[in-house]
């Protein structure tokens, strides 16, 4: 099966890479972390990360650099050198059927591409803005939004994409006052039906290891943890 961090680009894409020596870079156009870090590949060099910082800052970025599984020596690296560990992020992922197990109940979730009006709103109001939406739109092949309603009201959304035999969901967002009601694994089941309908056999999340809420949810629904990944940003340019 495909690897999960090639699907998690391919799902949430950034505006541009660059290749340089023992590295990717990539611009995310404010789309945030993931779009805008740095992954290393086979063979870099301490030389490498040095040329890698130098070419972010040119680009006008704070060099950053996403540290995955097993990338020990990496991160022993830009410890070194006085990068400090942010935002631990989880992996997740299960069989679409386990998701998929019961009816939804009416009006609760819908698939629609393009978001509505009222599903930027309530993306906006989660800190979701337009340079996220827009890492939405740049994405191929089949994708989708969930728009989930609760109590006649519509209070969550979420972004879904297929890469492979895998549906990757994006950008969950549930308002306060209709959140631990359950609407968040609807709007999961409702994701995971249509990538069953659309030829995905397995269901995956990013979440950060620090969202104690939503890895409750997410274990509760069977999606157990598959991989993990971190960011390295040095501690004298973090904002």
């Amino acid at each position: 099966m495909t690897d999960l961090f090639e699907i998690a680009e391919a799902t949430w894409p950034p505006l541009v890479r660059h290749d340089v020596p023992g590295f990717t870079l990539r611009d995310g156009a404010g789309g945030g972390k993931r779009v805008s870090a740095a992954t290393a590949r086979d063979g870099w060099t301490e030389a490498d990360i040095a040329g890698a910082e130098t070419r972010m800052r040119g680009l006008g970025q704070t060099p950053l650099f996403m540290v995955r599984s097993g990338e020990t020596a990496l991160d022993d690296a830009l410890e070194a050198r006085g990068y400090r560990v942010i935002d631990p992020v989880v992996i997740r992922a299960a069989p679409v059927e386990a998701i998929d197990d019961r009816p939804i109940p009416r009006v609760t979730a819908f698939t629609i591409w393009e978001p509505l009006a009222i599903m930027r709103e309530l993306w906006q109001a989660g800190g979701i803005g337009p340079a996220r939406l827009d890492v939405m739109a740049r994405v191929d092949g089949p994708k989708t939004a969930i728009l989930g309603r609760m109590k006649d009201t519509p209070g969550g959304c979420a972004f879904a994409a297929i890469h492979g035999e895998t549906v990757m969901v994006h950008a969950v967002e549930v308002t306060p006052a209709l959140r631990r009601l359950g609407l968040a694994a609807w709007m999961m089941r409702q994701a995971a039906r249509w990538g069953r309908e659309h030829g995905a056999s397995r269901i995956a999340i990013l979440v950060t290891r620090a969202n104690e809420g939503a890895n409750a949810l997410y274990a509760s629904l069977g999606m157990e943890e598959v991989g993990e990944y971190h960011y390295r940003i040095h501690a004298e340019e973090e904002p």
